[in-house]
């Protein structure tokens, strides 16, 4: 039985970590191993901070998903922030505008099995990502 999506709502520094908290609960209720599970709140982490970072505020959703026989875990960032004008550049390794030591998109994107950004300069971003549980 597939557990209930769950929408965190990111206004600060607490939401980020609830959303790296409900996005390891579900991935280890769903049997992902401890590797991902980390890899998964790892990328929720990043994620969720440029929401806070650069919209102020945005939602992410946490959801089980299946293909044919695959079971996986998608994650949906949205916010209504400035958008994102040059995807390309920010999914270059070592592009930062925060000074952060973060890993940055590029690095969410290589902990995650699929990422798919789509942005509107004016009207906000929103990013899909999927990690699939290994059989």
């Amino acid at each position: 039985m597939a557990m209930p999506n769950k929408v965190i709502t990111i206004q600060s520094d607490l939401d980020i970590v609830a959303a790296r908290m409900a996005a390891r609960d579900m991935a280890k209720s769903m049997g992902f191993g401890a590797i991902d599970q980390a890899r998964i709140a790892t990328a929720i982490s990043e994620l969720a901070r440029n929401i806070y970072l650069y919209a102020g505020e945005g939602t992410v959703t946490v959801s089980e998903i299946q293909q044919g026989l695959r079971k996986g875990l998608q994650v949906v960032c949205e916010d209504q922030g400035p958008g994102i004008e040059d995807i390309s550049l920010v999914m270059q390794d070592g592009y930062t505008t925060s000074k952060g030591m973060g890993m940055g998109m590029p690095g969410a994107k290589r902990l995650m099995d699929e990422f798919e950004i789509e942005s509107i300069v004016g009207e906000g971003t929103k990013i899909t990502c999927r990690k699939w549980k290994r059989p």
